[in-house]
């Protein structure tokens, strides 16, 4: 049985996840609280397995209630902001969930949690599936996109864009090696400074010479240069 509490500012919200835990039975609530500042007495008190709770709430934010915890319990982030995203796998969480939560992607969580509690790692380092998705903010817009339709991903100074399979590149403010942590490898691999590629999209390898080559993915119009060592890296993965 696992012990877990559910902290949101919203009762519908609480309300909600209290009727998709009670399809878990090895699941127990054992307590609820509206803010940052309850949620810390109560998870001091219960001391859970795991917290199902909200970011922007009144007080302080979930983050915030986290960082005042040691140790804190294993973490599902349950909130309406995709804007949270980067931060909910820079704390290790178990999980991400974007209201309003589907019964099937709340059981996807639930079998992290169990997962998890079996000695395997974090949100980030889950078995890749490929309806797996990444939340991608930029000033004007948060892009939802699928693992799987992710080809490349190239650094430009602190920024990275993202390369597509049938949609235009998207620069997204943060530096590369934030999604080295983030993606899941097998498929992503990093293969020099500049790059990470998805092992699942490569088309063909074109060898110039024994130190140069160009890399040719799916999706993406101009092909990706190889020097050696990116070659016996990717070589490594492939054979």
């Amino acid at each position: 049985m696992q012990r877990v509490v559910i902290i949101d500012d919203e009762p519908l919200a609480r309300k909600g996840l209290r009727r998709l835990l009670a399809r878990h039975p090895s699941f127990k609530i054992v307590g609820e609280a509206d803010s940052g500042t309850s949620g810390a007495i109560l998870i001091r008190k219960e001391k859970p397995d795991a917290v199902f709770l909200d970011v922007e709430m009144p007080g302080s934010t979930g983050f915030q209630m986290l960082s005042e915890l040691d140790p804190r319990p294993r973490v599902v982030i349950v909130t309406a902001h995709a804007k949270h995203a980067m931060h909910a796998f820079d704390i290790e969480a178990v999980d991400y969930l974007h209201k309003p939560v589907t019964p099937a992607r709340f059981d996807q969580a639930i079998r992290r949690l169990q997962n998890h509690k079996q000695g395997s790692a974090a949100l980030s380092d889950q078995p890749y599936s490929k309806t797996d998705k990444i939340c991608l903010r930029t000033p004007e817009r948060t892009i939802v996109a699928a693992i799987n339709s992710i080809p490349l991903l190239l650094a430009e100074s602190d920024f990275t864009r993202f390369h597509f399979t049938g949609h235009p590149p998207l620069m997204i403010c943060h530096p590369l090696g934030d999604y080295e942590k983030l993606l899941p490898s097998p498929p992503f691999l990093r293969i020099d400074r500049s790059h990470i590629v998805n092992l699942d999209l490569i088309v063909r390898l074109d060898r110039s010479s024994r130190d140069e080559a160009v890399l040719i993915l799916e999706g993406v119009t101009e092909g990706v240069p190889l020097g050696r060592t990116a070659q016996q890296r990717l070589k490594s993965y492939l054979t």
